[in-house]
C-alpha cells in the first residue's frame, strides 16, 4: 500500500529517522540505538517510511540497510512552498511599514 509522505512525516521519531538517513544508511538496529525504543518499534517506522516511498532498502546478506530518497521530498517541499512565498510576501509588506515608519519619524 502506498502511503501519503505527509503520513510519515507526522510522527517525529520518523522525522527523526529521516534525519539519520540523510546522514548516511543505516541498519533498523544501528537507528534504534539512537532511540529509547525497540528495534522492533524502528522496524514499524521504517515499513511506513518505505510504503510513502521516502526510503529505499539495499540488503547485505543478512541485513537491510535503508537510505532516505531525497527526491520524494520534493513533493513536501512544493506543498511547503506556497506557505514560503506567503511568508516572503509579510516579511516584504513589513519591511515596508518599517522603511515607512522610520522616515516619517526623520
Amino acid at each position: 500500500m502506498r502511503r501519503d509522505p505527509f503520513q510519515a512525516i507526522a510522527d517525529p521519531t520518523r522525522r527523526s529517522i529521516l534525519v539519520l538517513l540523510a546522514v548516511q544508511a543505516m541498519t533498523p538496529g544501528a537507528l534504534a540505538t539512537h532511540f529509547d525504543t525497540s528495534r522492533q518499534a524502528i522496524s514499524k517506522h521504517l515499513r511506513i517510511l518505505s510504503e510513502c516511498e521516502l526510503v529505499r532498502t539495499v540488503p547485505h546478506g543478512r541485513e537491510v540497510e535503508y537510505s532516505l530518497r531525497p527526491e520524494r521530498m520534493q513533493e513536501i517541499d512544493r506543498w511547503l512552498d506556497q506557505f514560503k512565498r506567503l511568508w516572503q510576501q509579510r516579511f516584504e509588506q513589513l519591511d515596508e511599514v518599517l522603511t515607512t515608519l522610520k522616515k516619517e519619524r526623520s
